[in-house]
């Protein structure tokens, strides 16, 4: 089984221009991502898809494989789809290019042993801290009792009206599909619900497509502004303070 690995990168940025570049202790953010990637075992190529020259342009300076896409996409998936019709494989794992945390350990939990046909999973894990429940860019996610969600919402889900037995669940940038997910998903309109809540998975629960929720447990962290990037700044610096990571 041959799996593609995606890093979408996009320059223009609502909240954060430029986010793929921002500088990360002299390495640009998405190089940070692209390395975690190359770290999992399961993962045969890593590419930045990206439509802009200057991203194409630093990911050729250092080395990281790219192809690029149309800058028509409106989402990561559509994306994604455009580097399924250039490059051949069982499954194309999406990993947003905002998480340099992002843990090998964690990417390799998406990937099926052996999968064709319709196949879309993403990741999920439990949220602890309420900051992070009540945050809009958290997207919340409810699941069937064999993984498959149910919904998502940029609002706490579910509401503890009747037991205190539940736990908040997030969605993850990391997400699987098969080429006939991807068709699926880049050849159907938007929903009621996917319009309202702005987000893009809601397209397959919509549609009554199955789609697996992973849980795992992670810390990584996303960078939507410049004040996440100050995080991010900190938590490897002392990861190469302590010889956790070279550069």
């Amino acid at each position: 089984m041959k799996v593609i690995g995606v890093v979408p990168a996009r320059y223009a940025s609502t909240r954060f221009p430029g986010k793929p570049l921002a500088d990360i202790h002299g390495k640009p953010m998405i190089w940070w991502v692209y390395n975690q990637v190359k770290k999992v075992a399961e993962i045969d190529e890593v590419y930045i898809a990206t439509d802009d020259k200057r991203i194409a342009n630093i990911c050729a300076e250092h080395g990281m494989l790219f192809i690029m896409t149309s800058n028509q996409h409106k989402t990561s998936t559509e994306r994604l789809n455009e580097v399924a019709d250039k490059i051949t494989a069982d499954i194309y794992v999406c990993i947003n290019g905002d998480e340099p945390l992002i843990s090998p350990r964690v990417i390799s939990a998406i990937i099926p042993e052996d999968r064709d046909g319709f196949f879309a999973a993403n990741l999920m894990s439990e949220m602890n801290d309420p900051v992070e429940v009540v945050d809009n860019t958290n997207i919340k996610v409810v699941t069937d009792s064999c993984g498959f969600a149910l919904f998502m919402s940029r609002n706490p889900i579910p509401y503890p009206k009747a037991s205190a037995k539940y736990k908040y669940r997030k969605h993850l940038g990391v997400l699987a599909y098969t080429k006939e997910a991807l068709e699926f998903f880049a050849n159907t309109p938007k929903g009621y619900n996917e319009t309202v809540e702005d987000i893009n998975e809601l397209r397959f629960i919509e549609n009554q497509k199955p789609l697996l929720m992973i849980e795992v447990a992670s810390d990584s962290l996303s960078v939507d502004t410049p004040k996440d990037l100050e995080k991010i700044l900190l938590i490897i610096k002392k990861q190469i303070e302590e010889g956790e990571v070279s550069l």
